[in-house]
């Protein structure tokens, strides 16, 4: 009887937030997967099925290996709930994030994802938790106009041009910082885009029901992507113990391979079988494009499809650099193109 207790109190418990989306789902898979005990953040009406999914594109024993979660209703923006739940917790990966290119949203997100991150710190301070793995972006770093490579050192700065996104992830870091200088130790991973699979409505996952349904246009713009299974596998390496002593207290650019919008479009058009698109669309077709979008949202009420500063990503040159976690532990990401048809595999299946 007291060899049970001995264990079960050895036994780690790790915490997830956001364990609803893209990252966050491809990281519960893997920990429940390893025979992690994880206890997982939702709000009370959100919807699992997705997550679940998730589960089912990868393991045939899904609902098992998805009853182990525990999940626990409430919101990062309640500290006190917040503190309870951190209760018994040895490690967070934090995952939760407003993702959003909406002006209208931009306060909202900013305050959330920012409030969202001080609270989880401050709770993880007082429950004395050993660790955290902090999901941040690389619209939270500097950039450069010339096409130089992007990497951990290069330093984010204000402008009227930054997106609010970017401003709320780096705010967000900065709680993380904070955070370390009052004791906690953590470990910040700088993800470029994140390609795989998910609710085809929403994120990257979208471009690949768009392209499924008849694209048109193309840009030339150039920025960094990354297969989501790779960032769950760089986020459980650094954490791991024998890593985490040379990883914490650092941040990790993770980005596979730089390629222009254009040719991401054109692997994922030829992995869904489906004609590449045409037309070149320029600056100027861009900028009608959604200033179009932006009436159309001002009449409908609804998010506009695309913005001024989606429009403008569309055709800047941005190059990362995430040869660090490579240097450092060895690390090896799978080409951007396994990447895109293996999700592509997934979508032909649910749309056959």
């Amino acid at each position: 009887m007291k060899l049970i207790i001995f264990v079960k109190i050895l036994m780690p418990m790790i915490f997830v937030t956001g364990g609803t989306g893209l990252v966050g789902a491809h990281l519960l898979f893997e920990l429940t997967s390893s025979g992690k005990k994880v206890r997982a953040l939702k709000r009370k009406n959100s919807n699992l099925q997705q997550a679940l999914k998730t589960f089912s594109w990868y393991s045939e024993n899904a609902e098992t290996l998805f009853s182990l979660i525990e999940w626990v209703d409430g919101d990062l923006l309640d500290y006190f709930g917040l503190e309870k739940t951190l209760e018994g917790i040895t490690e967070i990966y934090h995952c939760a994030a407003i993702v959003s290119f909406d002006p209208k949203e931009r306060k909202k997100m900013i305050s959330n994802n920012v409030e969202g991150t001080a609270n989880l710190v401050n709770a993880a301070l007082e429950n004395g938790v050993k660790k955290i793995c902090h999901v941040s972006s690389v619209a939270a770093l500097g950039h450069f106009e010339n096409g130089q490579p992007i990497t951990e050192e290069t330093n984010w700065v204000p402008s009227k041009k930054i997106s609010a996104y970017s401003e709320s992830k780096f705010f967000s870091e900065t709680e993380i910082w904070r955070g370390i200088e009052e004791g906690l130790e953590a470990v910040i991973v700088n993800p470029s885009i994140i390609l795989g699979p998910a609710n085809w409505e929403t994120g990257s996952a979208k471009m690949f029901k768009t392209v499924w349904e008849g694209m048109k246009f193309y840009t030339r713009g150039v920025t960094g992507f990354i297969d989501v299974k790779d960032v769950v596998k760089a986020m459980i390496l650094l954490m791991e113990d024998s890593n985490f002593e040379t990883a914490k207290n650092n941040r990790f650019l993770l980005s596979s391979e730089n390629i222009s919008y254009g040719d991401v479009f054109f692997q994922i058009a030829d992995a869904l079988g489906k004609p590449r698109p045409k037309f070149y669309a320029n600056s100027f077709l861009l900028g009608s494009v959604w200033r179009a979008a932006r009436f159309v949202s001002f009449l409908t009420g609804k998010s506009p499809l695309i913005t001024r500063e989606t429009a403008a990503n569309a055709r800047r040159i941005r190059k990362f650099d995430g040869s660090k976690i490579t240097r450092l532990f060895g690390f090896q990401y799978q080409p951007v193109s396994q990447a895109i048809q293996q999700t592509a595999n997934i979508f032909k299946t649910e749309h056959a």
